[in-house]
């Protein structure tokens, strides 16, 4: 393909007159899954871009969306690109002051929100963004304000698009650029103030261009949609599905990911770490109960997967009897564990953090292909990945193609090539700052090749901790390696200029209190719970097992137990489930001042 041809706009109108009544969104509505065709998929686009211009939109103004998943976000997103306008998404869970400083700082013209708890939220910003014109409500059951910004997203329509002048529509489709602003994604920062990156046409082609070298999705698979379409990683990998053909299946409530996955059957979903370490968690717990012949099983069948998947890393072939103990594994007990995953699976795109290298060869012994990836926003998702064969489980994959990568100062990964972005948006100090003289891009990464070429991340150069002994501390490791753990949902590590490692825990609950009920511990309520003796000293056991491969130098000494998760709308964590470290010290500072104080009565040390 030429290069014009990858541009994202002219590979979704190729596929709307290519496959024209052939299904490209599915969503749920009253329970059910319908389809949206790539003709009607088509025609609402261009209905809406239509109102877009009708609205009065120039090319490359912005046009915000600000909702949950839904077949309307990626509606709402091509009717601004067909305008040759730049879409800034920001995050459903953001509050009303986090959204109206993207809106300002992007200049932002239109909103469109999703449901609800968004609209309510534009609304208590409304007043603080004068440049704002309209904002268009997609969820139809939204309950309207009487305000005069806003509008239901079938009335736009109707009062704009009449307004448009086609032919300035037409013309701007005729004259689309690879060198157009196609979005700005602002970070959203474990700390400081949000960067707005700026990612155009020929950023997204080359992501195009370079995975369609390395994976097989094929027209026709399923996709689920269900991290936030306001992050990168989703969205470029919702730009890769419809770029091949395959139907987009958007899941706007991720408690129902359990439910949805059996209903959808995908063949390809990006996730991140935390969703297969809930899954890893699951599976492990409920192993742990089952009677011994179930367990022997399980093991037996795992370690013939798990040197079946060794045999394929390696590039060779099974034995005979490697190959006949496989097929018997993979039909007992193997078969069942992917149908948790609907069953259909072709492979899984991972990213957005590190995942831990223990849970990644257990999905490939059961079968699933999990490419994990490494990238940033700033590179427009992927800079490297794993290879379907011949790759190191223990590290990050190697460089995509097209991908310049380099080791620099401090072990730093830079980063060069056509899928870099062009700078920080009203930036240009922090632009200039986040790039070496040559013109890479500084990740904030340490990491190191292998004398094969495969990449590894040793920790985050951003984010090391330094004890008061002058260790440094990689919290993301230790964090990895606890926080896989069927009894423990999360854990945020504390060493910075602390004479020892200790860490905040938050048990998994479901799991700790079906433990409580077989020991029949009675309990009031999670706080007394936490305070059980014995459930002290399972987690106390188990931290001193997770951790035993670490230097002792880095192993949790004392940690507390929290009753209550840390959340986004606390501001504890990213909207990627990152944790904000400093909000988290914060709040919980005399938890953490009581662990290292020496009078302190007792707290569990594990050596």
């Amino acid at each position: 393909m030429a290069k014009l041809d990858f541009h994202i706009v002219n590979r979704i109108r190729a596929q709307v007159a290519r496959l024209g009544d052939r299904a490209a969104l599915r969503h749920q509505a009253a329970g059910q899954w319908l389809d949206i065709s790539w003709r009607e998929f088509g025609a609402q686009i261009h209905q809406l871009a239509l109102a877009l211009a009708g609205q009065g939109l120039k090319v490359q103004d912005k046009v915000a969306i600000f909702s949950n998943n839904m077949p309307r976000w990626t509606i709402a997103d091509f009717a601004t690109l067909y305008n040759r306008c730049v879409t800034v998404p920001i995050y459903p869970t953001n509050t009303p002051q986090q959204a109206a400083y993207i809106l300002n700082d992007a200049d932002v013209r239109v909103l469109f929100v999703g449901e609800q708890a968004q609209h309510d939220a534009a609304l208590a910003l409304a007043d603080d963004c004068p440049q704002l014109e309209r904002i268009v409500v997609m969820d139809e059951s939204v309950v309207l304000a009487d305000h005069p910004l806003v509008c239901h997203y079938r009335d736009f329509i109707d009062t704009y698009a009449p307004q448009a002048d086609v032919a300035v529509l037409a013309r701007r489709l005729d004259e689309i650029r690879m060198d157009d602003l196609l979005t700005l994604i602002y970070t959203s920062g474990t700390t400081g103030t949000p960067k707005g990156v700026m990612l155009d046409y020929a950023n997204v082609a080359s992501q195009i261009e370079s995975h369609d070298q390395k994976l097989a999705l094929d027209e026709g698979d399923t996709s689920l949609c269900f991290l936030p379409l306001s992050h990168v990683f989703e969205r470029a990998w919702t730009f890769y599905v419809l770029h091949r053909g395959g139907i987009n299946c958007y899941l706007s409530d991720t408690n129902q990911l359990k439910t949805a996955l059996p209903a959808v059957k995908p063949n390809v979903m990006a996730a991140v770490p935390r969703v297969y370490e809930k899954i890893y968690s699951a599976v492990h717990d409920k192993v742990s109960r089952a009677p011994l012949h179930r367990k022997v099983m399980f093991t037996w069948a795992v370690n013939m997967g798990a040197r079946m998947a060794l045999a394929r890393q390696e590039c060779r072939p099974p034995s005979w009897l490697l190959q006949k103990s496989y097929n018997l594994a993979d039909k007992l007990v193997l078969s069942k564990l992917r149908d948790l995953l609907g069953g259909n699976i072709k492979f899984m795109p991972c990213g957005g953090a590190k995942l831990d290298e223990s849970i990644g060869r257990f999905f490939h012994a059961i079968g699933i292909n999990v490419k994990l990836g490494y990238g940033m926003t700033e590179t427009t998702a992927t800079v490297s990945c794993w290879d379907d064969q011949c790759f190191n489980p223990d590290s990050i994959g190697m460089p995509m193609p097209g991908a310049e990568v380099k080791i620099g100062e401090n072990n730093e990964i830079l980063v060069r090539g056509p899928m870099v972005m062009r700078g920080y948006y009203n930036m240009p100090e922090e632009t200039a700052k986040n790039f070496t003289a040559d013109g890479f891009l500084k990740t904030g990464d340490a990491g190191h090749f292998d004398e094969h070429g495969n990449l590894f991340i040793t920790d985050r150069i951003k984010e090391l901790m330094k004890t008061s002994g002058g260790k440094y501390i990689a919290p993301q490791v230790i964090e990895g390696a606890i926080g896989k753990d069927h009894f423990i949902e999360q854990i945020a590590v504390i060493a910075d200029t602390r004479k020892f490692v200790s860490a905040l825990i938050v048990p998994c609950f479901e799991t700790l209190e079906a433990h409580a009920r077989e020991l029949n511990i009675k309990y009031q309520d999670r706080l007394e719970l936490i305070k059980h003796t014995q459930i002290i000293e399972l987690i106390e056991k188990r931290v001193v097992e997770l951790q035993k491969d670490l230097a002792r130098f880095e192993q949790v000494k004392k940690f507390t137990l929290l009753p209550k998760a840390f959340s986004m709308d606390q501001g504890e964590l990213t909207p990627t489930q990152k944790l904000r470290r400093k909000v988290i010290q914060d709040r919980y500072h005399q938890q953490i001042e009581e662990m290292y104080e020496e009078s302190h009565k007792r707290s569990p040390r594990p050596h």
